[in-house]
């Protein structure tokens, strides 16, 4: 058996294993007998208890930091982006995952006949950039989500204050009644101020955790009429009228720009695409930019200026509104 066919056979093996680890879920019995050991410590009356239950909560916060995730470089930052998305995915199983798709991209590469440093290549930019690019396209599409919803959570909270309803009963109304990333929000933000937090901490924690600017928005206005007083209805129905139009010139803004990034697309992609036809019909014609050093250099420096001019595109359709 020849090193493609065992890499192969590894790499399905690896996969399968993330597979069941990243679908299986947590063990039912394992958070089980962490609900009792809660509740026993909870209703611990003897101070040897008290301080035995610290100790094993020290333990399994420093235990749960495994040796492999703290090498990652900024740790912190990737965690808040697995946050962000809503799935509970953690920091074990987004390098894991990345690890597995080095292993499969590389071994199949590899049983193509393709050059070793080609596979690696190739293998290293996918693991690294797939995961990458699927955590951040399940952030913005949750964060699309809420801003979709937001202005009617706003709605809701001004019909609730015009009612007589204190703010945070319209917080607690708005977790109930809208699904989805808002509710989840606001839910947050109830369970933080039920802890003894600030309502201006709650939301702000919030909105560093949106990264949104109309969720700042409304932190700002609950701020501003918490400080100074004022109909706080009235404002945040000011305030859903601005996100609404806000969006619908969004909307007419990708429109207009729909054109010039589809020919984005296009041209970006036709030099690779063009790459591999002529590879899958004369592998030899183009193995020079895999061996000899004028053709790698050649190579690495188009890369690099066809990076430039994909940023330089991307700014000219971005719009800040």
């Amino acid at each position: 058996m020849n090193l493609p066919v065992i890499l192969i056979l590894a790499g399905a093996v690896l996969a399968f294993g993330l597979l069941v680890v990243l679908l299986g879920g947590p063990s039912a019995g394992k958070a089980k007998t962490r609900r009792l050991a809660m509740v026993k410590d909870r209703h611990a009356a003897s101070t040897e208890a008290v301080v035995a239950a610290q100790m094993r909560k020290t333990i399994q916060s420093v235990g749960g930091t495994t040796t492999l995730t703290s090498l990652m470089p900024r740790r912190e930052e990737m965690e808040k982006r697995l946050r962000r998305t809503g799935k509970g995915w953690t920091l074990s199983q987004y390098m894991f995952a990345s690890m597995g798709l080095f292993v499969v991209v590389t071994g199949g590469m590899l049983a193509m006949r393709a050059p070793l440093v080609m596979a690696g290549l190739i293998g290293l930019l996918l693991s690294l950039g797939l995961p990458y690019l699927v955590v951040g396209r399940a952030i913005k599409k949750r964060v699309a989500k809420f801003n979709t919803r937001f202005p009617d959570a706003i709605d809701l909270l001004v019909r609730g204050l015009r009612s007589g309803l204190p703010v945070t009963e319209t917080f607690q109304i708005v977790s109930q009644e809208l699904p989805g990333p808002v509710g989840e929000e606001f839910k947050g933000v109830i369970e933080r101020i039920r802890i003894g937090n600030t309502m201006e901490a709650a939301l702000q924690e919030s909105a560093v955790m949106l990264g949104t600017p109309e969720f700042q928005f409304f932190c700002i206005t609950i701020q501003i009429q918490r400080e100074t007083g004022g109909n706080l209805a009235e404002t945040l129905s000011n305030l859903s009228d601005v996100l609404r139009k806000r969006a619908q010139m969004k909307l007419k803004i990708r429109a207009m720009s729909s054109e010039a990034k589809a020919s984005a697309y296009i041209v970006g992609a036709l030099p690779f695409f063009v790459f591999g036809v002529v590879w899958s019909m004369n592998p030899t014609y183009l193995a020079g930019f895999f061996t000899e050093q004028r053709l790698i250099v050649t190579g690495i420096g188009g890369l690099i200026w066809m990076s430039i001019g994909a940023g330089i595109m991307a700014k000219m359709i971005s719009f800040e509104i």
